[in-house]
């Protein structure tokens, strides 16, 4: 099984070309799984052959993590991580079958995520303050958090030469090392050139720390929070931001396929359900627009 698992690893690295970030978790959880097979007393310490290993074994160890206390939303990535895995081996002609197919995904509840108003994304942008170069790249950062809607994975990977200052353009790299352009705001752009003026050293990275290090996913989450506090709105993160970004976007008239590429979904379906739209902005819309509606849609008569 390890050299299965490595050479997954490969796979994830070379051909998949996933994030680290990504690649540590796909192993983290075939590492998790391995060890559960091991620790079976049954297994006397020794890793089952990859063709002795079936769905049961797989249902096992899900519900040993669900008797540890571990959330669906886990569950179901780990299941979906040991179905890539034994799917690749299928593909490799090493295994004639994919266990992990038999066993059904947890149910997850449909949660909407959390997004801030006009009114609170405005707040949050000017709330860094104070002297320091670091204040000016924590503004920056939640400019362009709220101006292009990446991902917090995405925003720590960019590097100056990304960002193209006179026509307003973001090259980002997505899930898989997919290359994207995405617009990015004047106010955005000044609060970038601000940061860079400010910052006391060059560097390949965008967004340093204080020794010159390129921020991680962490430290970016811990500023973001860190001013979220501060408007009231401690349950924000800055994945909240991107959906914050996506529902102004809809609210203010953009189709949902602009928004799709801007947000470097692979699925319409995928950009529908992480953009939801508030209720009471949809019944205004239908009101304004619809014949029938209560407003002054096309179809209405004074």
């Amino acid at each position: 099984m390890d050299r299965a698992i490595d050479d997954f690893a490969r796979y994830l690295q070379i051909e998949e070309n996933v994030s680290p970030h990504t690649y540590r978790n796909y192993l983290s959880d075939l590492a998790a799984f391995k060890a559960f097979l091991v620790g079976a007393p049954e297994k006397e310490s020794k890793a089952p052959s990859l063709e002795s290993i079936d769905h049961l074994m797989i249902r096992g160890y899900l519900a040993a993590l669900q008797k540890r206390g571990a959330k669906k939303p886990t569950i179901a990535r780990k299941l979906a991580v040991l179905r890539s895995f034994f799917q690749y081996l299928v593909r490799e002609g090493r295994l004639s079958l994919n266990p992990a197919k038999r066993v059904l995904r947890p149910k997850l509840e449909k949660r909407l995520p959390k997004f801030l108003t006009v009114d609170q994304a405005q707040a949050l942008m000017t709330t860094p303050s104070g002297e320091g170069w670091t204040v000016q790249r924590d503004r920056a950062i939640l400019e362009t958090f709220y101006s292009t809607g990446i991902r917090i994975s995405e925003l720590v990977g960019l590097n100056p030469d990304d960002i193209d200052f006179d026509s307003g353009m973001v090259k980002v790299f997505g899930k898989g090392r997919k290359e994207r352009i995405v617009p990015i705001g004047q106010k955005a752009i000044d609060a970038l050139r601000a940061y860079l003026t400010a910052r006391p050293f060059s560097a390949e990275a965008l967004f340093n720390n204080t020794r010159g290090g390129r921020l991680t996913v962490r430290s970016v989450d811990r500023i973001v929070k860190k001013y979220v506090r501060r408007i009231d709105q401690p349950n924000m993160v800055p994945h909240g931001l991107r959906h914050t970004f996506a529902t102004h976007l809809l609210e203010g008239g953009a189709d949902l396929r602009s928004v799709q590429e801007m947000l470097g979904h692979a699925s319409l379906s995928t950009t529908q359900r992480y953009t939801h739209l508030q209720v009471d902005h949809l019944m205004q819309v239908y009101d304004r627009a619809h014949p029938r509606g209560d407003g002054n849609g096309i179809g209405s008569k004074e």
